[in-house]
């Protein structure tokens, strides 16, 4: 088909990201033919337009390739890709387990059984308590162990990706491992968050500012402004949910007072110190955030959305090409 379109080097192609995912614009790009990704929610479109077909939306992404009107989105090297799906494979494990949790306690709950006092949901106790019950009923009893091995096997599959995200983040290329240990300086990202972080930015370095950070994480609020009216609302979530995830987690445990535990000074060891200045001054500014906006009674959950959004640019300050010998300029570019 490319040969028939003429010479490879005078063809430019595109399409939407989709589930054919970088294979179609790998095959292309060796085949000597210039190929985009382009992200489908930023494609232009008619308001009256209202027919849709393939043909029609060829030739619509065709004209607007042309004229440059076209965001394409980054693309993956088959070591990255292979990373993303697999912290990828864990959240969706984690969903998983959430399901066969809920349907575990459901049933339980339908039968009035209760934990006893003082025993913590799906701790060790819990799960010896849930192991000892016993019904009338031997349909009920079959189900009762079904869903009990569903939680189980869950909970396996978890721990058996997150061995594999710790094996694979080991073994990193260099450049990209000493981006995964830099982030793992912030108070909050353990060695999970920071490769999900990775996976899913790629490289810190494409954006020229922490503000596009902010945004390919649909972090920013939204806007409706005209004239002298300036009219702000919430956060777009017009962006890389998986990283707004992580980020939101992480930013949790800055609602504590700045302080470095054992568990963080240990991530911080072997790490350049304008690495771990940058997460001192973070664990600061942060936290001030925090306790600024809740002492203003803003709701909880907002408060963290502001604070997972500055954690973002002080995420971006740690990459080894964005270091510089001053960083005082830190709390201005995240405000």
């Amino acid at each position: 088909m490319v040969k028939k379109l003429g010479a490879p080097q005078t063809v430019q192609a595109c399409y939407e990201a989709a589930p054919c995912g970088y294979t179609l614009c790998r095959q292309l790009t060796e085949l000597g033919v210039a190929c985009d990704v382009v992200a489908p929610t930023l494609v232009p479109t008619k308001a009256g337009d209202k027919v849709k077909a393939d043909r029609r939306d060829a030739i619509k992404l065709a004209r607007c390739h042309r004229a440059g009107e076209l965001t394409p989105v980054w693309i993956l090297d088959a070591a990255h890709e292979a990373l993303r799906d697999l912290v990828r494979a864990r959240e969706a494990a984690k969903k998983d387990e959430l399901r066969a949790r809920h349907r575990l306690s459901k049933f339980l709950l339908r039968h009035g059984l209760r934990a006893p006092t003082g025993v913590k949901a799906w701790g060790a106790k819990y799960m010896e308590w849930v192991l000892r019950l016993h019904f009338g009923q031997r349909a009920t009893e079959i189900t009762h162990a079904d869903l009990l091995s569903e939680v189980d096997h869950v909970r396996e599959r978890i721990v058996r990706l997150e061995r594999a995200v710790d094996e694979v983040a080991e073994q990193l290329p260099a450049a990209r491992k000493a981006v995964v240990d830099a982030l793992q300086a912030l108070r909050g990202v353990a060695r999970l968050t920071a490769a999900t972080m990775v996976a899913e930015v790629g490289e810190f370095s494409r954006f020229s500012s922490p503000c596009q950070v902010m945004g390919y994480a649909g972090s920013v609020p939204r806007e409706h402004s005209s004239g002298s009216r300036v009219r702000r609302r919430a956060i777009t979530k017009t962006g890389n949910a998986h990283l707004r995830r992580v980020v939101i987690e992480a930013a949790w445990a800055y609602r504590h007072l700045p302080s470095v535990g054992c568990r963080l000074r240990a991530r911080q060891q072997g790490l350049a110190p304008q690495v771990t200045e940058i997460a001192w001054k973070a664990q600061h500014r942060l936290h001030d955030r925090y306790r600024k906006l809740t002492g203003r009674d803003v709701v909880k959950q907002k408060v963290i959305a502001a604070v997972g959004r500055e954690l973002l640019g002080f995420a971006w300050a740690t990459e080894p090409t964005k270091r510089t010998s001053s960083h005082n300029q830190i709390p201005a570019f995240v405000g």
